[in-house]
């Protein structure tokens, strides 16, 4: 099945390429894009990304495959990222973590209809430690006790992912 992005999307990934004298620096851009449109990047969206840049496909690969925010997999309509860095970690992340796992019924890296939940290596919000992001929504200064207002909160008002520009 070939993908295709939709017109608006398009748009945006020739005004980006239009900033750039190469499509290189364009690829984190257009992977959100892919996502957003199409729920996780399969193959066949990493071989959109590729067409639409004329880039080597395992260039895209390479990069839809090292960093975290990019989902290989189908995932929940919501995704947690929760930091487990070193300002995190020294703050209890990991119980918090810990407790996110076990109200939502999930291991970190897995999805179910409505939460994904991963494992980030840093948000840069240390001051605020131990902290997580959802769609463009910082919850910061956690606690295992607060998990269970944080999930309800987060069911009550959904978050966007965020506007790739």
């Amino acid at each position: 099945m070939s993908l295709e992005f939709s017109a608006d999307a398009q748009k945006k990934i020739a005004a980006l390429c239009e900033r750039y004298p190469s499509k290189q620096p364009v690829v984190m851009a257009a992977l959100h894009l892919a996502q957003k449109e199409h729920g996780y990047l399969s193959d066949d969206a990493l071989r959109l990304v590729a067409r639409t840049l004329g880039l080597p496909y395992a260039h895209v690969y390479g990069v839809a495959t090292f960093y975290t925010m990019y989902r290989r997999q189908p995932g929940g309509k919501q995704t947690i990222r929760m930091c487990t860095n070193i300002s995190c970690m020294l703050r209890d992340g990991y119980a918090v973590l810990a407790e996110l796992e076990k109200r939502l019924g999930l291991k970190r890296g897995e999805s179910n209809a409505e939460f994904t939940l991963v494992e980030e290596e840093c948000i840069a919000a240390c001051a605020n430690a131990p902290c997580a992001v959802v769609g463009t929504r910082y919850f910061l200064d956690m606690t295992v006790a607060e998990v269970p207002k944080i999930i309800e909160e987060i069911r009550r008002k959904p978050t966007p992912e965020g506007e790739v520009v």
